[in-house]
């Protein structure tokens, strides 16, 4: 019994200084003591890494040549209430050369645009818009005209960037802008009544050729490149519709080998834009806005040790004048008699004033979120933030790319 009892013993011996020796690695160092002034913010423990949910192919990456198209073009709108352009010399002669299309010649100056304003009309022309097809268009002033509320944009081409008719716009403007003036020359405005919309305002008249059914194979641009999407997405659509179907091409570009048949094209892109890939978490970003002191810090960043002193001096000097009246002088209520010389000193008053602040110890791996805690529980403006976060940054301690906007 005692040679079999002797090695559990050992044994039991043995486990039992292992998880000493295990719970002594474990304790955390004893810290120095810190003075009151200083404040000390413990390491956070190792947080996952944060998984983003999974979004559809069509929300992530568009097909390259499908796109939309820019339009533009210049009209005029009639039948303002007295807010239109006056006599400005390119709506009367637009004016002029409108009506004389229906056979009448008026001399310009017989014209008054004040119920009319010259305006420049902008739309976008959707990808596969057929001829016959409604888009919406938005009219902007472009001379005096201080309202196009209650206007009727008349007929205007609008064309591309080839200079080439693609629609033609005309319709009743819908303005969300107020403008009243008083005789006294008061005004008042609400929103911007020099701006309206016509939904359905323009008719199609032209197609734009895109390589849809013509490439060979289709291309998905990624609306954020990253390496990571792209394998991610390679990898999800060789999952749904069979290995080799995709290959990436570079970090924003991903190939897909689609059917040669149009109609076996189409619901084959369908199929595709509704797979669901699992995006990689974004890099580690910091956003300053130093106008508006906005500060937006994205997830994962992290700080390594380092400690932070922020704060101001303030210099204020006081200038003043002393007058010594001389002798023979007699003081009045009006100044000073004759009879004396004044003399002028010039009186210089400095003061120093120093803010006291603390300092903040960040220990290792601590979350910014913490930073922005401490900084703000003694106060701290928005523009402190963005100074702290800057030394930290040129100090290494900031892990994160700091933008500044």
């Amino acid at each position: 019994m005692t040679k079999v009892i002797a090695p559990l013993a050992a044994l039991m011996i043995a486990i039992l200084a292992t998880e000493a020796i295990a719970q002594q690695q474990a304790a955390p160092a004893p810290q120095p003591a810190q003075p009151q002034q200083q404040a000390s913010l413990p390491a956070t423990e190792t947080q996952p890494t944060p998984q983003v949910p999974s979004e559809r192919v069509k929300d992530i990456a568009s097909v390259a040549g499908v796109r939309s198209n820019q339009l533009v073009g210049y009209g005029i709108v009639v039948g303002l209430n007295g807010t239109g352009d006056g006599n400005v010399a390119a709506t009367l002669q637009s004016m002029q050369s409108m009506v004389s299309r229906f056979g009448m010649n008026i001399d310009p100056g017989s014209l008054s645009a004040k119920n009319a304003a010259a305006v420049m009309v902008t739309a976008d022309l959707p990808a596969f818009a057929k001829p016959g097809q409604k888009i919406d268009i938005t009219v902007s002033a472009i001379g005096k005209a201080s309202s196009l509320v209650g206007g009727n944009l008349l007929m205007t081409p609008l064309v591309g960037a080839d200079n080439e008719t693609y629609a033609m716009a005309q319709g009743n403007l819908a303005v969300g802008g107020l403008g009243v003036s008083g005789a006294n020359g008061s005004t008042v405005t609400v929103n911007v009544p020099t701006v309206g919309r016509v939904p359905g305002g323009a008719t199609v008249e032209r197609t734009v050729a895109t390589p849809f059914e013509t490439m060979p194979a289709m291309m998905l641009n990624l609306n954020t490149p990253d390496f990571s999407t792209a394998q991610r997405l390679v990898n999800a659509i060789d999952k749904t519709m069979g290995a080799g179907t995709a290959t990436a091409i570079d970090a924003a570009t991903v190939k897909v080998n689609a059917p040669r048949d149009v109609n076996q094209r189409v619901s084959f892109m369908a199929a595709i834009q509704d797979i669901r890939v699992d995006q990689s978490a974004p890099p580690a970003r910091v956003i300053v806005n130093s106008r508006t002191g906005t500060i937006v810090i994205g997830d994962g960043v992290f700080l390594t040790p380092a400690a932070v002193s922020h704060g101001s001096l303030t210099v204020r000097i006081t200038e003043s004048q002393n007058v010594t009246t001389g002798q023979g002088g007699i003081a009045t209520g009006q100044g000073f008699a004759q009879g004396g010389q004044n003399t002028v000193t010039q009186q210089s008053q400095v003061d120093v004033n120093q803010q006291k602040v603390k300092m903040f110890l960040f220990a290792p791996g601590v979350q910014l979120s913490k930073i922005v805690d401490a900084v703000n529980s003694v106060g701290a403006s928005p523009s402190d933030l963005v100074a702290i976060l800057e030394a930290l940054k040129q100090a290494g301690a900031l892990h994160a790319e700091l933008i500044v906007i």
